[in-house]
């Protein structure tokens, strides 16, 4: 081959090379698509408890069980699989939950209940009777022949103010009697007459309640102290023993101025 014919077939290996390039110039290289994953939707638990989910295609067992935060194991196990061959529109268990909805079942309205006014309790009454009693062996016990001090008080108030009442001590052996008090709590005292010492207390608080029947003794006892002695009365009437003694003196002066007479005459 004579050098004429290599450079010519040298031009056309040169050419077909700038071609190549030109074409591969122009038509640049499309980038390659992003890999695609099938959408997984979100599963709910049913109205039975169970969630379930639809196997989508290009789904994996590793996929799911990643999603879903369960192992490949736990899921294996929940649906008895025994290989890790899945297929588009099968049915997985992927645990258990509460319904996603639970409707209330109506049932009859409740009927209110009547409510019945609770009747206030009336306040009872109850009986108390006092004594003031003549304390004679000042043993602050009353002995039943000890009778009652006359010219003495005794007064009853309750607390609220509604009862005030007071008597004067009779004379004999039977207490004074307040009849028909209405319950509360009541304050008794006694005033003692002149010539008495108390041998008790002279005040006491009572809680008289319905139906009671109550008895208090006050005692007191007669003032033993010796009175003082009254003054000498005066007047004008001679004690008839000095009478006799002075007649009987001035008998015997004059006896004794007879014999002196006599005597002086002899």
């Amino acid at each position: 081959m004579n050098n004429g014919n290599r450079r010519q077939i040298a031009f056309i290996l040169l050419g077909v090379f700038l071609c190549t390039l030109m074409v591969k110039w122009s038509n640049p290289a499309s980038a390659a698509p992003a890999l695609q994953f099938t959408p997984f939707p979100t599963p709910t638990p049913g109205p039975d408890g169970r969630i379930l989910y639809i196997v989508q295609e290009g789904d994996t067992l590793l996929r799911i069980s990643l999603i879903a935060g369960i192992s490949v194991d736990e899921l294996r196990g929940l649906n008895n699989l025994v290989s890790d061959d899945i297929t588009t529109g099968q049915e997985l268990l992927l645990g258990l939950g509460g319904p996603s909805q639970v409707t209330p079942t109506p049932g009859p309205s409740p009927t209110p209940t009547e409510l019945i006014p609770t009747p206030t309790a009336l306040p009872g009454a109850g009986n108390l009777c006092v004594i003031l009693y003549n304390d004679r062996n000042g043993d602050s016990i009353r002995q039943e022949d000890e009778p009652s001090i006359p010219g003495g008080a005794i007064n009853i108030n309750n607390r609220s103010g509604s009862v005030s009442e007071s008597v004067t001590t009779p004379d004999g052996l039977d207490h004074s009697c307040f009849e028909g008090l209405l319950e509360g709590e009541f304050t008794i005292s006694v005033a003692i007459p002149d010539g008495y010492n108390p041998t008790t207390v002279s005040n006491y608080v009572l809680l008289l309640k319905a139906g009671d029947e109550t008895y208090l003794d006050f005692g007191a006892q007669e003032n033993l102290q010796t009175e003082a002695e009254a003054p000498t009365p005066t007047g004008s009437g001679k004690s008839p023993i000095l009478g006799i003694a002075g007649g009987l003196i001035l008998a015997v002066g004059l006896g004794l101025a007879l014999f002196a007479g006599r005597l002086m005459k002899g």
